[in-house]
């Protein structure tokens, strides 16, 4: 949809975006489509959209020829999203992403995410799908640029941090394209990234807990400045990281997953 008939939606339903929210509505038909191609959909597969808005992205998923489930939190936009996609092969639902139970949603069948999600919960909502929705195999995200480029880092980017090696143990991340502020209804004050996440078949390391592994990698990245035999006082000792053949003088920013895996087994 264009900014004018997002506007005039808005104006007749008396619905003004919620900041609190992160609200920015997409009102841009090429950048819709641009994202659906991105997504490389086939027309048999089914598509959970988080944060649809007003239904401008829903619309170009719909056009695909794919199934969408668009989970929207926002009651009071329901209606709008279901008069836009009336007729369509569209399921509409109020629930919150971050909260929502994906097993009993979704079910077993695989899916694809792809959605515009908003700035204040994208990083929980990519993690949490990473982390809980196996039926989840790929994801093709609208974040705020910097956000983007954080769950896509690699060791030596400047925005690697703990999200980027969580990451890298569910999936394969890229930004695959940048959006900018002037196709959004209100316009926000900062750039936008694509990331396309392909989840991997099995993890790319083996590391007993998992859970542990996280633990370190947190408190190796609490202070960036500070060597890992600083960071992980207490955590680990000489002998652990001569085991794990990792440098205790090293940051945590020179680590790869599977440095931060080797030490977890340490």
């Amino acid at each position: 949809m264009t900014p004018s008939e997002i506007r005039e939606l808005l104006t007749r339903h008396g619905i003004r975006p919620s900041r609190a929210l992160g609200q920015n509505f997409l009102a841009d038909p090429n950048t819709a489509r641009r994202i659906v191609r991105l997504a490389e959909l086939r027309p048999d597969e089914r598509v959970v959209e988080v944060g649809p808005g007003v239904g401008s992205l829903t619309l170009a998923l719909a056009d695909a020829g794919v199934h969408v489930c668009a989970i929207e939190l926002d009651r009071h936009l329901v209606p709008i999203l279901e008069e836009v996609v009336a007729g369509r092969d569209v399921e509409v639902v109020q629930d919150d992403a971050v909260r929502v139970d994906w097993n009993a949603r979704l079910g077993d069948r695989p899916w694809v995410m792809v959605a515009n999600l908003p700035y204040n919960v994208a990083t929980t909502v990519v993690v949490r799908a990473l982390e809980t929705a196996p039926m989840i195999e790929r994801l093709v995200v609208m974040v705020q640029r910097e956000v983007g480029e954080r769950l896509a880092a690699g060791v030596g980017d400047d925005a690697y941090g703990a999200v980027s090696v969580k990451v890298a143990y569910y999936a394969m991340a890229k930004v695959v394209g940048t959006v900018s502020p002037n196709v959004f209804v209100p316009k926000p004050k900062v750039g936008s990234a694509l990331v396309r996440f392909v989840r991997h078949v099995r993890p790319p390391v083996s590391v007993h807990d998992v859970d542990r592994m996280f633990e370190l990698v947190r408190a190796g990245f609490a202070t960036r400045r500070k060597t890992l035999r600083n960071t992980l006082e207490g955590r680990i000792d000489a002998e652990r990281f001569a085991r794990a053949q990792v440098d205790p003088q090293a940051r945590a920013e020179t680590l790869s997953l599977a440095d931060w895996a080797r030490l977890a087994d340490a």
